[in-house]
């Protein structure tokens, strides 16, 4: 193993096992992984019998990785897995399925009675507006109880669903409503985030203009203005009126498409990829059964954004398809004020939560003082994933948030429709920094650029080497590419275009992006170990490191970070450079460091990292901004490379 890759994961805390939530789940999870070890179809038969269904399959599975089917000849519905079987449930009927909150402190709550009625009420009203199955419903909203109505609406009558995020401006949503042929568009007349309305609305108004087969939006009055509607529009609240009677659950083939949800990159072409019915919703019922593991009583707030795959995934259907209660918020977690997060877990009884590593990076920036004002006694398991998670970040959570919470760090892609790997809590040992071992149902390997297994302790090239029901099935409308962008390099087995490496226990450590590997002087190095020896200062709260040309060694490597409170910019300088190159080797010591306010970040929580090496060298961002936060990150970038310019 290199010294760099001892340094990431000796960073961590010794393993670590929690106390099990029961004796019983420890051996359901031993008597899953026995039946993968015998054939990890059969762990998915198990899986699959945990939903009800129309028609029974017959075919577990056909076709290998770039042409799989799952349980070809039987018929199910994913709205009736979520919402209908516990609404018909005399137990979970008036149970809460969401606990909603909006950024001004509005609150909703809805039972599983209530979500199935006007689940079937809005899938009425699409039907009467000529949407039917196949057809393509963009939803373009923030976290509202009516994103779960449309999506399981969407659902109900195999209409395909997208979901736009609420930060998209006029182009981005042109271009992914033009690449999706929507023709339908659900969408809040505005949201509210950091105390501004975001004006949804209207940005769909000027989308529409270069688009003809947007037959029908549906207007949902978020915010109370009761905006005119135009040609075209309807009202949402008075379409779910005028259909009380509701419509049947249409019986679907498992491998139809269920939605397609679109990457954000460099590529001018937005690319949407598909994922199935019956896979989705089978394989996410486990993530969630797993990964947050439904006890009496639990809240879980999956704190990420609804046009984050995680959030269908996690709360939408699998937390549903669990029988799960689902709180759910729409603004930004630091508005009004830094309390937000504490105050929403206590408000509504969170017992379980799922976010993005900079929420835990955020919440160690605000201070223990204020983490020890809020004890969080009902709080269980947190649970990261979207980017990796540092080992001082999970250091201070697993001692400070809820006086030691379990923090489990868990990893997948919008391409796998699931995380696959992470540590179950209360049965797994839990190790900062690593995302455990594959789950059943899975298998990998890490492989040299050749394509050949490397052994533990060497990084390589991520590979999934057998389907799964969650993976994507292709690229809307493009399945060859589809085909060369995962099967291109490695044919027969999934690039995760991810580094990683297996430690000598069997944990899988994620690196970063393949593309994020810089070359410094003939020297291969990560820029996540680079990153781990930054955050490891106690000054710096997150860190982005990026690779930028150098005439003399290739590729330099350059830090953005921002600090604690009352930090001493400078001292803090001199010592990353200082640390890097002695701790990684004078290959790796950083060339500059840019201490700046804030990063530019997705709505996920994921730094954008393109982004940074783009202002650097070009002096503007040369690709897709549409998934960006907060514009204004972007300016503070610029403002500390200029005022890093000026120093010098």
């Amino acid at each position: 193993m290199t010294d760099s890759l001892n340094q990431l994961i000796s960073a961590s805390l010794l393993p670590l096992r929690k106390q099990c939530y029961s004796r019983e789940r420890a051996e359901e999870l031993l008597a899953a992984r026995a039946l993968h070890d015998e054939d990890p179809d059969k762990y998915w038969a198990w899986v699959a019998g945990q939903q009800r269904w129309i028609r029974p399959w017959t075919t577990l599975r056909s076709g290998g990785l770039t042409d799989f089917r799952y349980f070809e000849g039987g018929l199910i519905n994913v709205a009736d897995n979520c919402v209908d079987r516990w609404a018909e449930d005399a137990t979970a009927a008036d149970t809460a399925a969401i606990i909603w909150e909006g950024e001004p402190g509005d609150s909703r709550t809805v039972t599983y009675r209530e979500l199935a009625a006007e689940v079937s009420s809005l899938a009425a009203g699409l039907l009467d507006l000529g949407v039917t199955k196949g057809d393509v419903v963009a939803i373009y909203m923030p976290n509202l109880v009516e994103a779960f109505t449309a999506i399981h609406a969407c659902n109900r009558i195999g209409a395909i669903y997208t979901v736009l995020f609420s930060g998209f401006g006029a182009d981005a949503v042109v271009s992914r409503l033009r690449a999706s042929a929507a023709k339908a568009v659900v969408v809040a007349d505005a949201s509210y985030r950091r105390g501004k309305l975001v004006p949804l609305l209207d940005n769909l108004r000027t989308a529409r203009r270069n688009l003809d087969h947007v037959a029908h939006t549906i207007v949902v009055d978020r915010t109370g203005r009761q905006v005119p509607l135009q040609r075209g529009e309807v009202s949402y609240a008075e379409l779910v009126s005028a259909h009380p009677g509701g419509t049947p659950v249409v019986p679907l083939e498992p491998n139809d498409a269920a939605f397609l949800i679109f990457t954000s990159g460099t590529e001018a072409t937005p690319k949407g990829v598909v994922h199935s019915v019956g896979g989705f919703l089978v394989g996410t019922w486990a993530n969630a059964h797993w990964q947050v593991g439904r006890e009496p009583g639990d809240v879980y707030w999956v704190a990420a954004d609804v046009g984050w795959l995680t959030f269908p995934i996690q709360a939408v259907v699998g937390g549903l398809a669990c029988g799960m209660t689902i709180a759910c918020y729409e603004g930004a977690l630091d508005t009004p004020t830094n309390e937000r997060f504490y105050e929403f877990v206590e408000r509504h009884g969170v017992t379980k939560v799922l976010a993005a590593p900079t929420v835990l990076r955020m919440l160690r920036k605000f201070g223990d003082e204020l983490c020890a004002r809020h004890p969080l006694p009902q709080l269980k398991l947190v649970t990261v994933q979207g980017e990796p998670l540092d080992a001082d970040t999970f250091g201070w959570a697993s001692e400070h948030l809820a006086g030691g919470v379990p923090i489990v760090n868990a990893y997948g892609q919008t391409e796998t429709g699931s995380t696959w790997t992470y540590p179950v809590a209360g049965v797994d040992d839990l190790k900062a920094g690593s995302v455990g071992r594959p789950l059943p149902g899975h298998e990998c390997v890490v492989v040299d650029d050749n394509g050949e297994p490397v052994p533990p302790g060497t990084k390589g090239n991520l590979l999934l080497t057998r389907p799964f029901p969650t993976l994507a099935r292709t690229v809307w409308g493009n399945h060859d590419r589809y085909l060369s962008t995962y099967f291109g390099r490695f044919p027969g087995r999934y690039a995760t275009n991810d580094e990683a490496v297996f430690d000598s226990d069997g944990h899988l450590w994620v690196l970063g992006r393949a593309d994020d590997v810089i070359n410094v002087a003939a020297h291969r190095i990560s820029t996540m170990e680079i990153e781990a020896v930054v955050t490891a200062h106690d000054q710096v709260t997150e860190a982005a490191v990026i690779g930028v040309p150098d005439d003399t060694k290739g590729t330099v490597p350059i830090a953005f970070v921002t600090l604690m409170a009352g930090a001493d910019a400078d001292a803090v300088r001199a010592d990353l450079i200082r640390l890097t190159g002695e701790e990684l080797g004078g290959y790796a010591r950083l060339a500059r460091v840019y201490p700046t306010a804030t990063l530019p970040k997705t709505r996920t929580g994921k730094i954008m990292r393109r982004l940074l090496r783009d202002v650097l060298v070009t002096g503007r961002p040369e690709g897709d901004t549409s998934a960006m936060e907060d514009p204004a990150a972007l300016s503070a970038v610029v403002t500390a490379i200029a005022g890093s310019a000026a120093a010098r």
